[in-house]
């Protein structure tokens, strides 16, 4: 393929879908924004968490035009070793053939996925929450039609957890690893404000440098030691970091869950020293398979009122332990300080209040744009 490689230029990690509905002979229609263009696309297909086989009826990838529309003459038909329909194993992958379309840096894409059997919700619907408006069609198979039917509007990715294209032998790939801020939890629909979404912004726009791809596998409510709403950031670091496509570098953003403990279990109660353990982790694995990783500082969250009782002196002493060592250390090849790119100077235990969007965890549509904006471009060169 003349000297060119596959680089995952969109992502969605997998995990249990919350949506609690099933489907039954539907099509969903995704609308990703990629972050590298190219004119040779792939799509990979999740089953991580089906209990059962997972039957796709057909699928197609296209331009988006707007709303659940597509521009017209950009469908393509997805195949899978050269099938129209596939039926993925409980716990696999499924990864399509080549499509040539042409998709500049930013463009976004419609991916729709036809599912002509019952899929109940016991059936463990792999998904992630989308921050994004998607559509599900009344039953059929509507996969290559320009203006889709809509039935029911979800923010969820369901099963599609990749989109792949074909780049240039130089072109790298960077993962940013995290919770629902890197997923940009309580961010504006639709605007995608995501710092990965800004970092990708800034690499389309920037002369000269290398060709850089970004891979969002945030995962609202992640922590590095303990599993939550899918597989902790431990046991998913294979999957979602190593075995990415093209990955060159990957940026970690992981303990503020662990900090805050959101169910409450003593023997979850972590330390600086066990969240480090774990990073550290991390960071030998990469190293080990020759990509580079940096460490992202964690946000203060000393005025939260997502959770009751979130933030305590105590662990506040283990996040400053934590960031000092990320910092510090060496054991990262850089460093991406986000907390000292949104706390409050006055008060550093605080968001400053134009970074927050108002509950003191999640940074505002701008807050996210800042972590975006902070990050050193020379890191990936």
């Amino acid at each position: 393929m003349d000297n060119r490689h596959w680089v995952g230029t969109w992502t969605a990690s997998p995990a249990p879908s919350e949506a609690g509905y099933g489907l039954n002979n539907h099509t969903i229609r995704m609308t990703p924004r990629i972050s590298f263009g190219g004119d040779t696309l792939r799509v990979r297909v999740s089953n991580a968490y089906g209990t059962r086989p997972l039957a796709v009826g057909g699928g197609t990838i296209a331009l988006r035009d707007k709303g659940p529309a597509i521009v017209p003459g950009s469908v393509r038909t997805l195949t899978f070793n050269g099938a129209g329909s596939a039926t993925i194993a409980a716990g696999a992958l499924l990864v399509s053939d080549a499509v040539r379309l042409d998709a500049p840096a930013l463009a976004d894409l419609a991916v729709s996925l036809h599912f002509p059997g019952e899929i109940l919700p016991a059936f463990q619907i792999t998904g992630r929450y989308a921050r994004q408006t998607n559509y599900i069609s009344p039953p059929g198979n509507f996969a290559g039609e320009t203006s889709m039917p809509v039935g029911k509007v979800t923010d969820e990715w369901f099963f599609v957890s990749g989109i792949d294209v074909l780049a240039s032998a130089e072109t790298g790939g960077v993962v940013c690893l995290g919770d629902s801020l890197t997923d940009a939890n309580i961010s504006t629909h639709d605007a995608f404000c995501r710092w990965p979404d800004q970092l990708a912004r800034r690499f389309a726009e920037r002369r000269g440098g290398r060709p850089m791809a970004v891979m969002n596998q945030g995962l609202g409510g992640n922590r590095i030691l303990h599993d939550l709403r899918g597989d902790s950031g431990l046991r998913r670091f294979d999957r979602d970091v190593l075995a990415q496509p093209g990955v060159t570098h990957a940026i970690v953003m992981l303990g503020t869950n662990d900090l805050r403990n959101r169910n409450a279990k003593p023997e979850e109660e972590v330390t600086g020293e066990q969240m480090i353990a774990g990073l550290h982790q991390m960071a030998m694995r990469a190293q080990a398979r020759g990509i580079k990783i940096i460490g992202a500082t964690l946000t203060p969250f000393g005025n939260e009122t997502f959770m009751a009782n979130a933030w305590n002196p105590t662990r506040e002493r283990h996040r400053a332990t934590v960031n000092a060592w990320i910092r510090d250390s060496g054991v990262f090849d850089g460093v991406a300080d986000f907390d000292a790119a949104l706390r409050d100077p006055e008060r550093p235990t605080q968001m400053l209040p134009i970074w927050d969007c108002g509950d003191g965890l999640h940074p505002s549509d701008r807050g996210y744009c800042r972590m975006g904006d902070v990050i050193d471009l020379a890191l990936f060169d």
